[in-house]
């Protein structure tokens, strides 16, 4: 039996998890890392801190599957995309990590958008340009920060800093670098125009060589081994983008069926045999499989929310769970089915960390009387991130011939009978889950078993290792409903762009 580890690294969130090769989670173990808010609108974390959180989720996971180090056959690491790791000349980390969150260089896309910029850039890259991906950062680093750069080493995305961690050897995954603005996608390679565009050129040289997924791009050192519990010579491969690692886990190897990943950003994506360069939607980049590229609207605004309203709203419920061993999130589904989809509810704004509509819009509940309880403020966060998941799926439908077959769902509100009714109802298309807990671990491993041979590629892996759940179909009563509540939410978008532009 082989066994593969996989290795997921949020914008907080540190997961790993051992799997067979036939896709069976054995054990999983988790850890958060603090979130660093320096100042209003920056998210950071402690490079140090992370990695040692990477070492000890590492132990659990092995200690809990009861597979030694040496059992394992290959790991591969997935990681939140966009923000910022900078390895330093000195062999350190050079400052914090900078989190996908981050909108301190939010003045940077704008500029560039107006001073036409962005249209050579997409003509190149065939995105448009994020605030928080490394080249908006970058810019903004240079101008503030400029002995950072000077310090540089290696410019890093999360997951592959983690693996170099692990390996001692400096590689850009193509998946993830392909989304950062830094690679021409028709070319597939760095590109000096780009780099000049955004006046970074001097940072070519600081820029990893590209791999492919399931390239194996390195082995455990001795060191990481000590740290960690796996073998020394440990195969690693590239791994991916964690949406492409999600992508991965919930079978998504052709195009009939898009995908919804549900995490603290909202990411709605299929693949496609071309790009879609007419500039309505904002991203396209390389998926792991040879030949595809991933179509991507999204944004900052999904179940990230619901974490916020725990902590803010209900500490002392969470506290309460705590000390009780319930779960906390099996009493907010309840306390949502308590609430009928009928019931008129605020419309809530899931803007916290960003938007995807105006550039200052912030997180907004709108039409609260004294009739509406906690209750009904929770089912309206849950409406507000599904209905901004819909806001970025009607832009994809646009772009594609035919309907998908299913919309395969992954992140937190997979995880939830409700919510997950609540997507196939707001869609008006069935939604598929997966037998998973961690679906960006459970990508990894597909990967591990194409990069070591347990397959002999991806799509083998991917019929072998994922097992899709019946489907979900939505309820036609309540999709009307739904639509009635998503057009009064399209409704309070507009008005509110007046209030928005008067924002400092």
């Amino acid at each position: 039996m082989l066994y593969y580890l996989g290795i997921d690294n949020g914008g907080t969130a540190t997961k790993a998890a051992v799997f067979d090769e036939n896709g069976r989670e054995l054990a999983c173990a988790g850890t958060d890392t603090v979130m660093l808010v320096p100042e209003p609108g920056f998210t950071e974390r402690d490079m140090e801190e992370m990695w040692e959180a990477n070492c000890r989720v590492i132990r659990e996971a092995l200690e809990k599957a009861g597979v030694s180090g040496k059992e394992i056959a290959c790991v591969a690491v997935c990681g939140h995309g966009k923000g910022l790791y900078l390895w330093g000349k000195d062999g350190k980390p050079v400052r914090n990590g900078i989190i996908s969150t981050d909108n301190r260089a939010l003045s940077y896309p704008q500029k560039w958008k107006q001073d036409g910029t962005e249209e050579k850039v997409f003509a190149r890259s065939c995105q448009h340009i994020l605030s928080s991906q490394p080249v908006s950062l970058l810019a903004w680093l240079k101008d503030h920060e400029p002995e950072t750069l000077e310090r540089t080493r290696w410019i890093f995305a999360c997951k592959d800093y983690v693996r170099f961690r692990l390996t001692g050897e400096a590689y850009g995954e193509r998946t993830d670098y392909s989304g950062c603005n830094l690679v021409n996608l028709h070319t597939g390679e760095y590109d000096e125009e780009l780099l000049a565009l955004f006046g970074l050129s001097e940072c070519r040289d600081k820029l990893p060589p590209l791999r492919l997924s399931t390239d194996v791009c390195g082995h455990v050192t001795r060191e990481a081994a000590e740290r960690t519990g796996l073998k020394e010579g440990t195969p690693v491969a590239g791994g991916a983008f964690d949406i492409d690692a999600c992508a991965l886990a919930v079978g998504i190897t052709d195009e009939e069926h898009l995908c919804m990943i549900a995490g603290t950003w909202s990411i709605n994506e299929y693949i496609a045999r071309e790009p879609v360069l007419d500039g309505s939607v904002m991203m396209n980049s390389f998926y792991c499989l040879p030949g595809y590229y991933l179509v991507e609207e999204c944004s900052p605004t999904s179940a990230g929310n619901n974490e916020w309203f725990v902590k803010t709203l209900l500490p002392e419920l969470r506290e309460e769970c705590s000390k009780t061993g319930k779960s906390i999130y099996e009493l907010l589904n309840a306390w949502v089915e308590e609430i009928p989809a009928e019931e008129p509810c605020p419309v809530y704004l899931p803007f916290l960390m960003g938007s995807n509509v105006h550039p200052k819009a912030g997180g907004s509940f709108v039409g609260i009387s004294n009739y509406h309880t906690r209750k009904h403020l929770l089912r309206s966060v849950y409406e507000g991130v599904t209905f901004s998941h819909r806001y970025h799926l009607e832009k994809l439908l646009k772009t594609r011939k035919d309907a998908p077959r299913s919309i395969r769902l992954a992140g937190g509100a997979a995880r939830s009978a409700v919510w997950t009714q609540m997507f196939a109802d707001v869609m008006k298309l069935p939604v598929e889950c997966v037998d998973v807990r961690e679906t960006g671990a459970a990508g990894c491993a597909v990967i591990c078993a194409a990069a070591c041979g347990g397959s002999a590629n991806v799509e083998e892996a991917v019929k072998r290792m994922c097992r899709v759940k019946p489907p979900v179909f939505p309820d036609p009563a309540k999709a009307a409903v739904y639509d009635r509540k998503y057009e009064r939410y399209c409704r309070t978008i507009e008005a509110l762009d007046k209030v928005w532009d008067a924002y400092p």
